[in-house]
C-alpha cells in the first residue's frame, strides 16, 4: 500500500486490492475447516508477521531485535494455535 501513493497510483491501488481479495477469500476457505478461533487469529497474526518480514527483507526496513522478536513470538503463536486445532497439543 505504501507504493499506492495514498490510493493515488493505479497500479499499486489494484494490487493491494487484488491481494486483499485473495486474503479474504482464501480465510473464508480455510474457515469450512478450522474453527473461527482458530483461523481469523492464524489470518490476522500470519498477515502481521508476513508484512514485518517483507518490510524487512523488501523494503530495507531495520531488523531490530524488538522487531524481530515479535514476529519469532507470532509464529510460535500461530504454530501453537494451529497443534492445539490438530490435537497435537498437550
Amino acid at each position: 500500500m505504501s507504493f499506492s501513493d495514498g490510493f493515488t497510483s493505479l497500479l499499486p491501488t489494484l494490487l493491494a486490492l487484488a491481494a486483499f481479495a485473495v486474503a479474504l477469500y482464501l480465510v473464508s476457505h480455510v474457515m469450512k475447516s478450522l474453527p473461527v478461533s482458530v483461523a481469523y487469529p492464524i489470518w490476522a497474526g500470519g498477515g502481521t508477521a508476513g508484512v514485518a518480514l517483507l518490510g524487512m527483507l523488501a523494503l530495507h526496513e531495520k531488523a531490530v531485535l524488538w522487531k524481530t522478536s515479535g514476529v519469532v513470538m507470532v509464529v510460535a503463536g500461530i504454530v501453537l494455535l494451529n497443534m492445539g486445532a490438530t490435537g497435537h497439543g498437550v
